[in-house]
């Protein structure tokens, strides 16, 4: 068996009945291997029906703590959603009041806990755990993941590393807010989060293929960026909003490039499982 693995995920599962369909077309007939479902989403309940129909999908959470619903009401969290139960769309807006304002981490905290517990009550197992917009990395929020991480069994959670020399090699388009994105995301890995992580025993993959070229991960892109690739232990995530990344997971190019470069399709699950930490991801 090939020392290499490769995790495919589709993000945003449950955000609506196209997505959630496209999901499990590229799980059944490509190469997608893992799916990040969002607990509040408008097609939660039917994502949850179709994973439960097809349990080689391996889901975890997809925690929203930006541009989406909230799990508890306003009245529970006013300092973090607005009167009709949704979060901020401004990134760096929400991230400061997240970590500066008391009120808001108090609530931050029950909310997390609210998704948590809401994806338990699927009755899937928890494979990962992620965020929409990369809103699980800010520090008070990895603390409280950090004091939960027994209680929900989480085990592995996406910390993003994205060489940008290759993803500009491959496309300079944006090269401008790529260049922001790979440093503020190697910034968070090296000065914290990397530590805090390794720390409560929680792996995560030597790379993280998706930040970079988010909503644009093309056959093209894919098969230009998978000889490149050094690490062992990757995962490559997409939005399967658009038919480009929807092709591309569906395409048998891309399926024969992993493979003749080393890589078996594999879950969090399975790394988990079958290898010992020093093995399947980097400390």
């Amino acid at each position: 068996m090939t020392s290499r693995s490769a995790i495919v995920t589709g993000d945003d599962f449950g955000i609506s009945s196209p997505v959630n369909r496209a999901i499990i077309e590229a799980h059944s007939d490509g190469v997608l291997t893992s799916a990040s479902l969002m607990v509040t989403g408008e097609a939660f309940e039917e994502a949850v029906a179709l994973a439960h129909r097809h349990p080689s999908l391996a889901v975890g959470l997809h925690l929203v703590l930006i541009s989406g619903r909230s799990a508890l009401p306003h009245s529970q969290i006013p300092h973090l959603v607005s009167p009709t139960g949704r979060f901020s769309s401004r990134p760096v807006g929400a991230g400061l009041n997240y970590q500066l304002n008391r009120s808001a981490r108090r609530e931050l905290a029950l909310e997390i806990r609210a998704q948590l517990e809401k994806f338990r009550q699927t009755g899937l197992r928890l494979s990962h755990l992620d965020g929409h917009r990369n809103m699980h990395l800010p520090p008070v929020v990895l603390k409280i993941l950090w004091g939960l991480r027994e209680e929900f069994g989480v085990r592995v959670i996406r910390l993003p590393s994205e060489e940008l020399g290759t993803t500009l090699a491959l496309d300079r388009s944006g090269w401008l807010e790529k260049a922001a994105l790979a440093w503020t995301f190697q910034a968070v890995r090296r000065l914290y989060a990397r530590r805090h992580l390794t720390s409560a025993g929680i792996r995560f993959t030597d790379r993280v293929y998706g930040l970079l070229q988010t909503g644009r991960m093309s056959e093209e892109y894919l098969l230009g960026l998978i000889p490149r690739i050094q690490a062992d232990r990757i995962e490559i995530y997409s939005h399967l909003t658009t038919g480009e990344e929807r092709a591309a997971l569906l395409s048998p190019r891309v399926r024969e490039a992993l493979f003749s470069h080393g890589f078996r399709l594999a879950t969090f699950s399975d790394e988990a499982e079958s290898c010992t930490p020093s093995l399947s991801f980097r400390s």
